[in-house]
């Protein structure tokens, strides 16, 4: 019984090393926030918006990564200038860590005759906190056992071009490759994140008066790690309901959702089927997605807001 416990730890500790090594967690919503992935977006919905994503990955797995994201962004001056924050909480087997950043984003018009097309800059900046409790592991024998911490602040930037029906984005979230951990215990764990890139882009298609189609895509390219992709297909119907699919890269297929309960108030949801040797293990992804978004007069007054389609 003790080996098997060992065991089920060393397994779940190796799996959040190779999470947090590799990749930051990515949403499968991220197409309803995409202030996660390029601070560039910043106020480009002009109004205030926020948006709340809880992902829990892997169910029934021990130790599997949970998720919580809380954004929220406006536009200023005429909407030329964009403010958010990000704000995040991950827990990955014995690891908790902690983030905040801060965006902003200038936006330039292109074209006197679309006045919809404009392209953003964006920069980012903050700080990621981690929290590895090693006294949560089988032995305590040992004075190596403890509470090991970092902070490691970041910074990055992005561009964002959108019009009425499109849109194309690059960003590199985070410039630094921090060492998140180095811990001496008896699973010798190390840690660090790389530096990583998201190219980002999809469109609206009209197809009658009641049915719309958003294609879009996301790839992922990260210094000692594969590519990874996620492609999209989401059907509106009478611009309140989605319906849609993912596929990612040797990972999973993703059911989506979304509703649109008035103007302010939109949800989604996700479930990854996972395809991985995971499957055998857990019982697939739950994602849940709460956007809410409201017109502050002071600022928006006479501005055009975008449609969530």
């Amino acid at each position: 019984m003790m080996k098997r416990l060992i065991l089920l730890f060393q397994l779940t500790i190796a799996i959040a090393f190779s999470s947090m090594g590799q990749q930051r967690p990515v949403q499968s919503l991220y197409m309803f926030d995409p202030l996660l992935l390029n601070p560039a977006f910043a106020g480009t919905q002009v109004q205030l918006s926020t948006t709340t994503i809880y992902r829990n990955q892997w169910v029934n797995f021990p130790g599997a990564p949970k998720t919580f994201t809380l954004s929220t962004h406006t536009g200023f001056k005429q909407n030329r200038v964009g403010l958010g924050l990000i704000a995040g909480k991950d827990q990955i087997g014995i690891h908790d860590e902690s983030s905040l950043y801060f965006a902003y984003s200038y936006k330039l018009p292109l074209s006197r005759f679309d006045k919809s097309a404009s392209l953003s800059f964006g920069l980012q900046g903050g700080f990621n906190a981690l929290r590895s409790d090693y006294t949560l592991t089988i032995s305590r024998e040992d004075d190596k056992y403890g509470v090991f911490r970092s902070f490691n602040p970041n910074f990055g930037a992005g561009l964002f071009y959108r019009n009425k029906n499109a849109y194309l984005g690059v960003s590199v979230p985070y410039f630094l490759n921090s060492e998140i951990l180095t811990a001496q215990t008896a699973f010798e764990s190390s840690a660090r994140r790389y530096r990583y890139y998201y190219f980002s882009g999809g469109f609206t298609k009209k197809l009658s008066n009641t049915v719309k189609i958003v294609p879009s895509a996301l790839v992922r390219l990260q210094d000692k790690a594969p590519l990874s992709f996620d492609v999209t297909l989401i059907t509106v119907l009478y611009d309140a309901v989605g319906i849609g699919a993912s596929y990612r890269l040797n990972d999973s297929i993703i059911g989506l959702f979304e509703l649109q309960l008035n103007e302010n108030f939109h949800v989604g949801y996700g479930y990854d089927f996972t395809a991985s040797d995971i499957r055998t293990y857990s019982n697939g992804t739950h994602e849940i997605m709460l956007n809410y978004r409201i017109k502050i007069t002071k600022f928006h007054q006479g501005l055009e807001c975008p449609s969530y389609w």
